[in-house]
């Protein structure tokens, strides 16, 4: 039985860091993240980007500011 989305984002931010020159892995921006006190694994990261794993606010605003988009821009669609 397929579960359900538990965020909107995954998707975009998985986007967002294979298009990032030179492109940002996964190790790179959980990294990133961890300089700015969210401290998550490659799987957390993984699951977040699989829509498998809610977001909190805070990681929102984090990822954005790592992969240098606005928090608007992850919640573009298309």
């Amino acid at each position: 039985m397929a579960t359900a989305s538990k965020n909107i984002l995954g998707k975009r931010i998985h986007a967002l860091r294979k298009a990032a020159k030179p492109v940002i892995t996964q190790e790179d921006l959980v990294a990133r993240l961890a300089a700015r006190g969210i401290y998550l694994d490659r799987t957390a990261l993984a699951r977040i980007e699989n829509e498998d794993r809610f977001l909190r606010d805070y990681e929102i605003e984090a990822i954005a500011k790592c992969l240098r988009v606005s928090v608007a821009e992850l919640f573009k669609r298309g």
